[in-house]
């Protein structure tokens, strides 16, 4: 029985909750305050029973819910695949049967028998959705697409401020269903690279509505005995105590260039210990640095806003404090402009000229501001210098992690873990721009100095479970990465099946990385066959997209025999490419028209046949 006095309780209650809120785990208590809200939604009064257990109150209208649930996730690089595990897996404390897919394996003629769906979904490139999630997307916006007046849902959208079609394909996701009358069950958040206290701001969300629907019809048990996942959590897991936000700090063994001398580009080769971490990573996947801000642009910040490096500012969403120089050289972004960034500067320095920038009609010349400028540039621009540094700082986002492809095979180098990093650097607007985490590693990590870093799954981009299958393997320059940890695993577990590779860069004799390690592969047999394509030592530029041209006939006969084709490298210009190259040979050994063509590749993508590592 609840009793209401002057004061919210009594001792006998006071002595109860400070007996039972520590043993409360947080889905505990995300129902708890569900259940609350539910129990005074229904009009209970005061003094009424709280029904715990067992069938709803006479006096409160039960409100259906189903306790069936489907998360869907859209998927490039494995964040949106991790965040959807753990919805999953705490719908599933919440008593909810809970279904896990992957866009691409999702059967669209289920759709409507669904009454909870939750989408969690990336944006890739500009605009689009992940690989493994096209084929749905297309389907949800096409005609074929059922209404869905019975269906409850709510949408979590990844993406990067720092584009243009931020988060688009969420909110094209979030905008369609509710077109098919489909009703929100929680707001949609859209969130950048820093993406984990959003992630968690929907979570909970959910398993709050989740939970609010729930006790005002019936109690939802919390155990999970007899309620099963989808496969996909049914395995043991991999996971290690090393995450995004807690990641390993790992000892550099060796840092090597791998290009020859006279060569224009510099390539590190690093080695890394993972010993004693427990850590676990498998061909395909990625790892995540944490890199520190060029040395030179922070002192130049600094000086330009004149302040003092040893002030103290405290980090974003956090009570401690530390020195500036040492917030903006590893805690903060400062290289990378947004619009979302410029809009929060012109609230705290309005006198600044920044709001005639994001003037309406402006979008254009905005996007066009912030693309290859940085922070320094906005200072010096709009005298930003009446900003306190604390102020200031507090309108940062977070300095992400820089994601590499795992160039390394486990089974080859137990507790190591193998990356490839080309530098870049490059002159702009009068002055020499840095990548962050490349220039970092070239000129300013050493072998024995410690590394944040974290393995990121990627299931999108594995070798086939069928050793025997053919894999072609397309990869220029540090594309290639990943296909060291490939056949480096495939020489490693003695796998007979053929394999080709695609290899390009400018130069024969100063860029042909990991040259005699393919050579020795391709002599024992590991590797079939090798194509490069190396386009500053000819007349006319010679690429991998040409290379295949030049060998379709066999190439398609390959793909007649089951082969899997992996492309790894640059998303905008390379992949583009190869992909039109690929239709073009598909269609033209295939004796195919444009739309047969399309429809067999996207059969080779639905059968995971056609996958792709691009950035």
């Amino acid at each position: 029985m609840l009793q209401v006095t002057n004061s919210p309780f009594g001792q006998e209650q006071v002595e109860l909750l400070n007996r039972l809120l520590p043993t409360l785990s947080e889905v505990q208590k995300i129902w708890l305050s569900g259940y609350l809200a539910a129990y005074q939604q229904v009009g209970l009064q005061a003094g009424g029973a709280v029904a715990v257990q067992g069938a709803p109150s006479a006096s409160a209208p039960a409100v259906a819910v189903s306790k069936e649930a489907t998360v869907l996730f859209g998927s490039q690089t494995g964040n949106s695949h991790k965040l959807a595990k753990k919805l999953a897996g705490k719908l599933q404390d919440q008593g909810l049967q809970v279904t896990l897919s992957s866009m691409i394996d999702f059967k669209p003629n289920t759709l409507k028998k669904i009454e909870n769906l939750f989408i969690v979904v990336s944006t890739h490139g500009e605009g689009d959705p992940p690989d493994n999630a096209i084929s749905f997307y297309e389907y949800l916006h096409s005609k074929r697409a059922p209404q869905l007046k019975e269906m409850s849902f709510s949408v979590l959208a990844l993406g990067d401020t720092s584009y243009e079609f931020f988060c688009k394909t969420g909110r094209d996701f979030d905008t369609r269903l509710e077109e098919l009358g489909a009703k929100r069950i929680a707001t949609r958040i859209d969130c950048d690279v820093d993406f984990e206290d959003s992630a968690q701001e929907w979570l909970t969300s959910v398993l709050q509505a989740v939970g609010q629907s729930a006790a005002a019809s019936e109690t939802v048990s919390v155990s999970a005995a007899g309620v099963g996942v989808a496969a996909e959590r049914s395995g043991q897991s991999t996971e290690t105590e090393y995450t995004r936000s807690n990641p390993f700090q790992a000892n550099v063994l060796e840092n090597l260039n791998l290009n020859g001398r006279g060569a224009e580009r510099e390539t590190r080769h690093l080695e890394i210990s993972l010993e004693g971490s427990g850590i676990q990573y498998e061909p395909g996947d990625s790892v995540g640095i944490y890199p520190q801000n060029h040395p030179r642009l922070v002192d130049e910040l600094i000086e330009a806003m004149e302040w003092q490096p040893d002030a103290q500012v405290p980090l974003r969403k956090s009570s401690e404090r530390i020195p500036l120089k040492e917030a903006l050289t590893s805690h903060y972004e400062i290289t990378v402009l947004t619009p979302v960034l410029i809009e929060q500067l012109a609230e705290v320095a309005p006198d600044s000229g920044l709001k005639q920038l994001l003037a309406p009609g402006q979008e254009g010349e905005l996007r066009s501001y912030c693309r290859g400028r940085d922070l320094l540039d906005l200072v010096q621009d709009y005298d930003l210098k009446g900003l306190s540094a604390k102020a200031f700082t507090a309108q940062l986002r977070k300095l992400p992690p820089r994601l590499y492809s795992i160039a390394s095979s486990a089974k080859a180098y137990p507790e190591e873990v193998h990356l490839t990093i080309r530098k870049v650097h490059y002159e702009s607007l009068g002055r020499v721009r840095y990548g962050v985490c490349s220039t970092f590693v070239s000129e300013r990590l050493e072998s024995g100095q410690e590394l944040p870093l974290f393995v990121q799954e990627n299931p999108n981009f594995k070798l086939p479970s069928n050793p025997e299958t053919p894999i072609i393997m397309i990869g220029p320059g540090t594309g290639v990465a990943p296909f060291r940890a490939f056949l480096g695993e495939r020489e490693e577990l003695g796998v007979e099946g053929k394999s080709w590779l695609f290899y390009g860069d400018q130069h024969f004799a100063s860029d042909f990385l990991y040259q005699v390690e393919w050579q020795r592969w391709l002599k024992e047999g590991v590797l079939t066959r090798m194509d490069v394509a190396f386009s500053r030592d000819t007349d006319q530029k010679v690429y991998v997209q040409h290379r295949m041209q030049e060998h379709s006939k066999d190439l398609y006969q390959w793909l007649q025999e089951g082969a899997v084709v992996y492309i790894c490298g640059d998303e905008k210009k390379m992949a583009h490419d190869v992909h039109a190259t690929l239709l073009a040979i598909i269609r033209q050994e295939g004796g195919l028209n444009e739309e047969d063509a399309a429809a067999y590749l996207s059969k080779m993508q639905q059968e995971r046949r056609y996958q792709r590592d691009v950035y």
